[in-house]
């Protein structure tokens, strides 16, 4: 057993080769299969290549009790071949799969094969055959020599070729469409022979070239019909036109779709909407959805019933009739544009989704950085209030208290602003003169010194945006005094006809890495610069001021806040 598995491997395991049997098996049996005994023998030889070479089904599947059940009527079929119709649409049937293959987009090399036993069953079909259907023997007695002898060199070529290379085992796929169409015109070219044959009776050679050439000039206007000229459209174009409007007009249901999309906010009101009009249309009979864990229908069920599913979308529709293969293209065009707005919808309520997320999370990190800066001067109070020991500390304390409290509950008042409309940025205008003189005396207790021209910009500023960018400079400042010893720290307002602001120290450098990404993103700091500085820059951005860190040595470190000019 496991040398005949050896020499199938070795000599039967090839399509091409299996193919060239197959023809050389089917040349024996039409020219010596006239005696019965041999006929038979031949008829089972050539099945038998056949079933090896066939290209529906793989030499590795398991054959199944209804397969089984195919091969011996297919077996039981063969004894029809010796009748030369079965024999001529035979031919024509394996021409038509080989032709296929031909006409492929396969490699120039591998169709070698191919080519060769296409051309070998054309000629044994029209040169042989068809000759006996017409019993136009006589005609072409003169060739029967070369038929008998001349003509096997094809496959025994192919048998040649197929030892020289090694052969792919694979069965290739089958090209439906050429196949299809090279049967037809093979079994016109049979017909057309024999009609003209049985009206005409004229000399076979004339019969082949009136046939041959009469199908090519059809085949010729119909590829010329078939491309759009100057003056015509061309069959392509009305045939597309055709599949594209059958039952509804293509261009009516995007509009229709496209007006729903606008109208429907919601995704669901607006698949909900787009299976009512497509329920509206007469062959359709109901309608089932599903999409996430949600399942809806409409209209009555039928037995006909097309499944299409598109992204999430799980769409059966009941036919009042049976679709078409046109119908079904058209149909599934159809879904497949509603599919695709729906999944439009869906990302467009999830971009929004993400939007408000986002929103409420610059709103948190804003309210986080004033609560902070809050916290911060509440610290400072109770710091000093710490460090009262006798009854002028109390007093100073005491004014402090009252300069502070004032300017802490108005900030805390905006917070709860922001919290309650987080979409909405309440501007105040103040002038700066104003604000720098509140400023300096709310500051006046902490570490910092006060520069200013002595005639201050005339212009309008915004005090809370102000009051919590530069708080902010000054407790990372003051954080990197209580570090570093000697460090002076210094707010200068500079003359300028707009705003613009330092706050400057003389301590360390910042690591540089730190300083690229201060107001690009958040950076952790053992100092406490990177994420309110971050959320400082952002803030200052909205309301039309530049943060930006103009010096960064040792001995002077400098943060700069300007008004931008528009």
């Amino acid at each position: 057993m496991r040398t005949l598995y050896q020499f199938y491997h070795l000599a039967l395991n090839n399509h091409d080769r299996l193919m060239a049997l197959m023809m050389l098996s089917l040349h024996a049996l039409l020219i010596w299969g006239d005696n019965s005994h041999l006929q038979v023998a031949l008829l089972l030889c050539h099945y038998g290549f056949f079933l090896l070479w066939q290209p529906v089904m793989r030499q590795s599947d398991k054959l199944s009790w209804r397969m089984v059940g195919i091969v011996l009527a297919g077996a039981y079929l063969t004894t029809f071949l010796t009748h030369w119709w079965a024999t001529a649409f035979w031919i024509a049937g394996l021409f038509s799969l080989i032709g296929g293959r031909v006409l492929s987009s396969e490699g120039s090399h591998s169709k070698i094969p191919n080519i060769l036993a296409a051309s070998y069953l054309l000629a044994i079909l029209l040169l042989w055959v068809v000759p006996k259907l017409l019993d136009a023997d006589n005609d072409l007695a003169a060739a029967e020599l070369l038929l008998i002898y001349v003509l096997p060199i094809l496959p025994l070529t192919i048998l040649f070729l197929s030892a020289k290379k090694n052969a792919p085992t694979y069965t290739p796929n089958i090209d439906f469409f050429y196949t299809l169409l090279i049967f037809l015109l093979t079994i016109i070219v049979i017909l057309s022979s024999f009609t003209i044959e049985a009206i005409w009776h004229i000399h076979y050679v004339k019969l082949l070239i009136f046939t041959v050439f009469g199908l090519a000039i059809t085949l010729v206007a119909i590829s010329w019909l078939w491309n759009p000229s100057a003056t015509f459209s061309g069959l392509e174009v009305l045939m597309s036109r055709y599949l594209l409007s059958i039952g509804l007009p293509f261009e009516q249901w995007i509009r229709k779709i496209a007006a729903l999309a606008e109208h429907e906010t919601s995704a669901e009101g607006f698949l909900h909407a787009s299976m009512h009009e497509l329920a509206a249309l007469n062959w359709v009979s109901g309608i089932s959805w599903q999409y996430d864990d949600t399942r809806q229908e409409i209209g009555e069920t039928t037995h006909f019933i097309s499944t299409f599913s598109f992204h999430e979308l799980h769409l059966t529709l009941y036919s009042r009739w049976q679709f078409t293969p046109a119908m079904y293209l058209h149909v599934q065009l159809l879904t497949q544009i509603l599919g695709e707005f729906y999944e439009a919808k869906r990302r467009e309520e999830t971009i929004s989704q993400n939007a408000y997320m986002q929103s409420l999370y610059k709103t948190g990190s804003r309210l986080t950085h004033d609560i902070k800066n809050i916290l911060q001067s509440l610290g400072t109070l109770s710091a000093t209030a710490e460090q009262s020991k006798d009854a002028d500390d109390d007093a100073r304390l005491i004014d402090l208290i009252k300069k502070q409290l004032p300017r802490l509950s108005q900030r805390l008042s905006s917070t709860l602003n922001k919290l309650e409309q987080p979409g909405v940025e309440k501007k105040n205008q103040a002038k700066i003169s104003h604000w720098w003189k509140n400023f300096k005396e709310l500051n006046a207790h902490q570490q910092v010194l006060f520069e200013a021209p002595a005639q201050l910009p005339k212009t309008d500023i915004d005090p809370d945006v102000l009051d919590s960018v530069v708080d902010n400079l000054i407790q990372n400042a003051l954080e990197k005094a209580r570090l570093e010893t000697g460090i002076n720290i210094y707010v200068t307002l500079m003359p300028s006809k707009h705003l613009c602001i330092e706050v400057s120290d003389t301590g360390s450098a910042m690591p540089s890495e730190v300083a690229d990404k201060l107001f690009k993103s958040h950076v952790s700091s053992k100092s406490g610069l990177g994420v309110g500085l971050y959320h400082a820059a952002q803030q200052a951005k909205n309301a039309g001021y530049l943060l930006s860190l103009t010096d960064n040595t040792d001995g002077e470190v400098r943060f700069r806040l300007e008004k931008v000019e528009s």
